[in-house]
């Protein structure tokens, strides 16, 4: 499991720290940390609840990479 660009790229473009995106979603900092850092592999309910506060689908936060 590699690093997650996508879920950084997304969530600056909406100008949130961290912080603010694992509070949207209900996580703390870590965990958000973790899953950005390929270290968390998170339940398909907090992907889904990421990728509705960032605005994005499953496949374009954590689709496989060609």
């Amino acid at each position: 499991m590699g690093r997650n660009i996508a879920i950084k790229v997304a969530r600056a473009e909406k100008d949130m720290t961290q912080a603010q995106l694992a509070a949207a979603v209900g996580v703390s900092r870590q965990t958000m940390n973790a899953i950005e850092q390929g270290t968390y592999n998170p339940t398909i309910k907090l992907c889904r609840a990421i990728c509705k506060v960032l605005g994005k689908t499953l496949d374009e936060l954590f689709g496989e990479e060609s």
